[in-house]
């Protein structure tokens, strides 16, 4: 039986930087079954690392999350690890978001990771392990990120909870809550064309070092959330003392936010 690790988002952005690092790490592994919608760079990877196997999917759409069973229940492999990387956000005021779009972020952040999990869970054996990638936003209600953040409140409680449910198992479940974060997320979160959501950044970290402490920490059987940078666990640590009242107001306050849609003149 083949050992494999399946991580999608794998082109870019944090799925890449996953894959790459984690290639580095589990040197006996035969597969890696790399996930992404744009097959060029797909093609790319596999021509640099002999061990993947490109899948182009699309993980909004049920016929190839499906393509994805389907592929498991005919090779039967021994998935020793899950990275759950895909996702995005649109910041902007949730009036002026269309639903299409509020649905496909459900879809990608909260209907795929799970449908991912439950697919892989037969193929996974004591010692195995799920990498989802969540949000520092997770934490907390945010006006104008509204919708995206919530996906991530639902991804955040989900990870945690299942990780007990898992542990008969002995499958360690991690969720890794970056903060903002060097990565192709803001080309789709941000439109250029409006005025920007998001003016003041407490401060922008770099995806190797986000991903090379959530690597670390998904080795450790104890943690169920990896926090990387002090000001990201400085802030989770706000939001558990603090009324989410008086953190939106803050955050409102920071970005010149006034409750409208119209998102400054």
């Amino acid at each position: 039986m083949k050992k494999i690790i399946v991580v999608t988002g794998a082109s870019s952005g944090m799925g890449k930087e996953f894959l790459l690092q984690i290639l580095d790490k589990e040197k006996n592994i035969d597969e890696i079954w790399a996930i992404a919608r744009r097959e060029d760079r797909l093609k790319e990877l596999k021509e640099e690392y002999n061990k993947i196997v490109p899948l182009k999917l699309d993980l909004t759409k049920e016929e190839d999350l499906l393509k994805y069973k389907e592929k498991l229940e005919k090779e039967k492999p021994n998935i020793i690890i899950l990275g759950n990387c895909a996702g995005f956000g649109v910041f902007d005021h949730s009036e002026n978001i269309p639903t299409e779009i509020k649905l496909n972020m459900v879809d990608l952040n909260v209907k795929a990771p799970m449908a991912m999990i439950d697919y892989s869970l037969p193929y996974m054996e004591k010692g195995s392990k799920i990498m989802n990638i969540v949000s520092c936003a997770g934490f907390q209600p945010i006006p104008y990120i509204n919708d995206y953040a919530s996906t991530k409140a639902f991804l955040l409680s989900y990870s945690r909870a299942l990780n007990k449910e898992l542990k008969y198992k002995k499958i360690h479940v991690l969720a890794v809550t970056p903060y903002w974060t060097k990565t192709e997320f803001f080309d789709r979160a941000i439109d250029d064309d409006k005025k920007k959501v998001v003016i003041n950044y407490n401060a922008m970290y770099e995806a190797s070092e986000v991903m090379k402490l959530a690597i670390k920490d998904l080795y450790k059987k104890r943690k169920d959330v990896s926090c990387y940078g002090f000001k990201n666990r400085f802030q989770r640590f706000l939001t558990k003392i603090l009324p989410h009242s008086l953190v939106m107001k803050v955050w409102m306050r920071q970005q010149k936010l006034d409750g409208t849609p119209s998102i400054r003149k």
